[in-house]
């Protein structure tokens, strides 16, 4: 395109998106000598077209939401000439795509996480089977899955219905719950009750082959990236694998973000801002990366309980005495992904700042004041 005035012409031509048409793409943009291109992000669709554009123009991803056209104006060959416009006047801004190894190791952590949830709808569907035999094993075993109770069902779904024989398979402390368990075990196990009993044991060893060799082609990817990872676990509440969920959505490279506040937005982490005539609407949170804000809700679960490092406890405690449980996590959540930010950026330890040593240090004294007085009281009450 080549601007004449306050407009510009355009050339139009349609391609389709097989992989020859695309490379036909290719030929007909250099001939052009078009080195840069804009495309709209829309849903999966850009990912074969961005993955051969790519090695020849440098390519700005953009969001659909930030390049709305006029409503009514809305045709695809107007919306290439809009976005050709709004290129060539920068006022574009590219979303952040990772290099390709982090775009596999991304698939993988969300394939890995979508196994799971299917592995947890398979042992719904196996208790409600155990109930509707009326086999209450859940009232006796902590832990359906356990290794006991997954004997003790495997061999229901074999044919055993002996109570007796069933309840002697107990291994560890459930052996004390030999009497119990007869009662749970005895039920009304019909064949249609074995049958499905044995299709969703055989889907759920099925699911967790699958997780298993997910979670082997991942760890190619974490040897690595094994110095980032590491650096990663020193933050409080981030596990190993949290820390590789952290790295596949985001990278390694912070550089993708000019600061913290720009990641924290990307990932929908931090409050929103919504103010119009001096006043404030509600500042929700935005949806940003659902992925990201899973894990980094987990970890600041895990956080938020942790006594080697209680400063995020406190700090989720202080907030949800005023804002609520959930609100309290998120704000972890936002404050775990700031330390990875410059965890990473940095490729440092997570360290305390000298200020919050000294909030758990007050702490601490306020705590031994507060044991102090309530052992005076103690002492006084006993001399009356």
């Amino acid at each position: 395109a080549t601007i004449k005035g306050s407009d510009f012409d355009t050339e139009t031509k349609t391609f389709l998106t097989f992989t020859d048409d695309l490379y036909d793409l290719v030929q007909w943009l250099q001939s052009h000598s078009i080195t840069q291109v804009a495309m709209e992000s829309t849903g999966v669709y850009w990912r074969p077209v961005y993955a051969v554009l790519e090695d020849y123009f440098h390519i700005l991803l953009v969001n659909a939401r930030h390049i709305k056209n006029v409503p009514g104006q809305k045709t695809d060959k107007k919306d290439s000439e809009w976005i050709s416009k709004l290129l060539l006047s920068g006022l574009l801004k590219g979303s952040f795509i990772p290099a390709q190894h982090i775009r596999e190791l991304r698939e993988l952590y969300r394939h890995r996480r979508k196994l799971i949830a299917m592995r947890t709808a398979e042992k719904n569907r196996l208790q409600n089977i155990l109930e509707s035999a009326n086999v209450k094993l859940r009232s006796v075993v902590s832990d359906v899955f356990g290794v006991s109770a997954m004997e003790m069902v495997r061999s229901m779904a074999k044919g055993q219905s002996d109570p007796l024989l069933l309840a002697s398979m107990a291994k560890g402390s459930l052996v004390k719950k030999h009497a119990e368990l007869i009662k749970a075990l005895t039920g009304k196990v019909t064949d249609h009750h074995r049958f499905m009993l044995t299709l969703i044991l055989q889907s759920i060893d099925h699911i967790n082959l699958q997780i298993a060799q997910s979670e082997a082609q991942m760890e190619q990817y974490a040897r690595i990236m094994y110095r980032e990872l590491e650096l990663l676990e020193t933050i409080p509440g981030v596990s190993s694998k949290v820390a590789l969920g952290i790295v596949s959505e985001i990278g390694t490279d912070m550089t993708q973000f000019a600061t913290h506040q720009n990641l924290s937005s990307w990932a929908g982490v931090c409050p929103g801002n919504n103010e119009s005539a001096g006043k404030k609407y509600s500042s929700r949170t935005t949806h940003g990366n659902k992925y990201l804000k899973t894990t980094l809700v987990e970890a600041a679960w895990v956080a938020s309980r942790s006594k080697a490092n209680p400063l995020l406890a406190v700090k989720h405690h202080q907030i949800a005495a005023r804002r609520g449980h959930k609100k309290a996590t998120i704000a972890i959540a936002h404050k775990i992904l700031t330390a990875a930010y410059h965890v990473l950026r940095d490729m440092e330890p997570y360290q305390l700042h000298p200020q919050d040593i000294k909030i758990l240090e007050n702490r601490r004294l306020k705590r031994i004041d507060r044991l102090q007085k309530q052992l005076s009281t103690l002492k006084n009450t006993s001399y009356k």
